[in-house]
């Protein structure tokens, strides 16, 4: 069987591999190639939030420290693993997209919104004059109501302007996620 998301190995051919992208750190290409697998694994078409959201809360301490320990992050996996079983199966039909962010053409295997948040994570960490880490993707992804980060999410019972507050809050950081939008970037 044919994987869904194609393997993108062959630059020659126009395609970003967005774990090769030098605007990543080390950790933040990892947790890329993770969400990757589980995507393929659970037969998904696209990379998207909640595969990206799923495979912080994996690999990324900082990501997951975010969250604090106890029921509340357990509460979260345990919505993120039911995706794969049952409570995403409704996704596996559709591209999440909320249509208020362009389309970024250069990660292909990503939703259209996880692709936008990817840029929106590497410009973040632009402004900050180092490589994207996980936490710039963390609250990249959480900026738009309509990713299924945000709704996984919200079925845990987190707010994800918490989680955004948290993460302005956080030594060396300047705040400017705490007063992000709602909207895409």
């Amino acid at each position: 069987m044919q994987p869904r998301i194609p393997r993108q190995s062959a630059p020659e051919h126009g395609i970003h591999r967005a774990e090769n992208d030098a605007r990543l750190s080390d950790e933040l290409a990892s947790v890329i190639g993770g969400a990757r697998r589980r995507a393929v694994r659970d037969g998904d078409r696209q990379i998207d939030t909640a595969h990206l959201l799923h495979s912080l809360l994996e690999s990324d301490p900082e990501a997951r420290a975010v969250f604090g320990d106890g029921p509340r992050i357990a509460r979260l996996l345990g919505y993120l693993v039911q995706r794969s079983i049952g409570y995403g199966l409704r996704w596996q039909s559709a591209v999440e997209d909320s249509g208020a962010v362009p389309v970024v053409a250069e990660c292909a295997g990503f939703s259209p919104l996880a692709a936008a948040s990817m840029e929106y994570a590497c410009e973040l960490a632009a402004r900050r004059g180092g490589p994207a880490r996980g936490i710039d993707l963390l609250a990249a992804i959480v900026v738009d109501q309509q990713a299924r980060a945000v709704e996984v999410l919200a079925r845990a019972g987190i707010d994800p302007r918490e989680v955004l507050a948290r993460l302005g809050g956080r030594p060396g950081r300047t705040g400017e996620w705490a007063g992000g939008s709602e909207a895409a970037p």
